[in-house]
This record gives structure tokens, sequence and C-alpha cells, in this order.
């Protein structure tokens, strides 16, 4: 009965199709379910300091949400523990429903308040995995159904370096901003350079450090990313 009633509320918050494993037992759901209810209790808290929240927010222990107004959910969202967001930027966080970030990531949209980040945009069922970094300086658009593996970075800024006469830190930056469309994988401890588009259906391998932009529905990795494969080619 309380898999039944779970798998109900989890496709009422947006997760169609959504089946348990059935290797689950009732103590072990029941667990998961008690410490779902203290996140929801947490996400209750600081959801009507946020700039709009449509759906249920759970959120973990020890998050840091900075400058909530700027932030705006459109369904259900889950914070994992020890998770930091500074939203402070000239057009916010838009984040699409069903958006889970897990345990120990980061998104900084603002470094210096000299320049403030131009915002981020996030698709719906998006998953970004324990200890990954979105920095948030140019634009940075991330699609639908994207999943980050874990330790991803991404940087939406490059410093200017061409002048020997001045210090780099006093040659001021470029920011083209990151666009990863919908579909994409990418692998754990990849790194995506500002600038870069990843093209739709895309796999980022493991370890990889992305600094050109990428087709739809090919397979690119190594440092400097090249192409592996096209996804179109049955062979």
């Amino acid at each position: 009965m309380i898999k039944g009633l779970t798998t109900v509320i989890v496709r009422k918050l947006g997760r169609n199709n959504y089946i348990l494993d059935p290797n689950l037992s009732s103590t072990d759901l029941f667990i998961i379910i008690i410490e779902k209810i203290f996140h929801l209790l947490r996400g209750y808290r600081i959801k009507y300091f946020l700039g709009s929240s449509k759906g249920a927010l759970f959120m973990g222990r020890r998050c840091t949400i900075k400058y909530k107004k700027y932030i705006f959910l459109e369904g259900t969202t889950s914070i994992g523990n020890n998770v930091e967001i500074n939203a402070l930027s000239k057009q916010g966080i838009k984040i699409g429903s069903n958006f889970t970030i897990c345990r120990n990531s980061i998104i900084e949209c603002t470094g210096v308040i000299r320049n403030l980040g131009e915002g981020l945009t996030i698709g719906k069922n998006v998953g970004i995995s324990q200890s990954c970094f979105i920095q948030v300086r140019g634009f940075v658009k991330i699609g639908n159904n994207v999943i980050f593996g874990p330790n991803v970075s991404v940087f939406s800024e490059n410093h200017n370096f061409s002048s020997l006469e001045t210090f780099i830190n006093e040659q001021g930056e470029t920011r083209k901003g990151v666009i990863i469309e919908d579909g994409v994988w990418i692998g754990a401890g990849s790194i995506i350079l500002d600038g870069v588009t990843i093209g739709m259906n895309s796999i980022i391998a493991a370890g990889s450090v992305v600094n050109k932009s990428v087709p739809p529905n090919t397979i690119f990795g190594g440092v400097p990313a090249k192409l592996i494969k096209s996804r179109n080619n049955k062979n």
C-alpha cells in the first residue's frame, strides 16, 4: 500500500511514468519518505521568499541560498545537502519543473559586484549530480532533459590576456555565455568553457574539456574535446 501511495504522490509532483524499484522494501521506503518530509518542511521555510515558486520545494541540510527573490521555480525542485546558490544577477535564475541538484553543488551568478552575472535558465527534467559548479557570468542556458554527472563545471567567462604590459586581472573579461541544448548528457568531471554550445542529444565523455561548440547528436571527448562518433551512425 505504501508503495502504491508513494508512486501516486510522485506522479502528481510531475514525474509521469515513475515506477519504484521492486527491490525497495517498505521499511526503506518509509525512511526515505520521512527524510523527504523534513526536506519539504525546510523548503517551505524559504519558498515564499523566492521570486516565484509553483511547485513543491525539497531542500536538504546546510544549504545556502542567497538573493532568493531572483529565483523563479516552475515546478517541483529538489536541492541536496550543502548546496550553495547565489542568484544575484541581471536576469535571475529561472528553473523548470522536476529539477534536481545534488549535494555539494554550487551555482554562482555573481563573483564581484562591479559586474553582475547575466542570468541562468534551466529547462524541465534536469538532473545535476554531486559537486557540480555552474559559474554564471555570461548568460547560461540549460535545456530540457539534461544530465550532469558528478564534478561537472561550467564557466561562462574568460579573462583577457593579450597584453604583457598589464596584469591579467586588470585586462577585463569576455562573456560569451554557454548553451546546453535539450537531451544532453555531460559525463563526470567534464569542464565546459565560455562560448560553447552543446547541441541537442549530444554526449560529453567523462573528464573532457570542451572549448569549442559541439554539433547535435554527437559524442565528444578528450582534452580538448574532439569528435568520437556520431549518434546518427547506426553502425
